[in-house]
């Protein structure tokens, strides 16, 4: 298990969202946090940069994991296209 750690950045654009995406989101990376190397059909590597992608509907999270911590960083979130 992973501790999710967020970033200001992502705490503020979450807040910005309805309060249902927001309950959504969270528990999608709950769920990413618990087991992060399973296969997840939502999740996709970067391209160009480290991190990988959750789809969660028509919002993407962009988030990176620090094995030598235990932590899954969630860096950003915003609709598809956006970020």
């Amino acid at each position: 298990m992973y501790k999710v750690v967020t970033t200001k950045f992502f705490a503020k654009e979450l807040t910005r969202l309805r309060v249902n995406w927001q309950k959504r989101i969270v528990e999608k990376i709950k769920e990413e946090a618990a087991d992060p190397y399973a296969r997840h059909n939502n999740v996709r590597k970067l391209q160009g940069r480290d991190g990988n992608r959750l789809r969660v509907g028509d919002w993407r999270v962009n988030y990176e994991l620090h094995d030598d911590r235990l932590e899954l960083w969630a860096l950003e979130v915003g609709p598809r296209g956006g970020i």
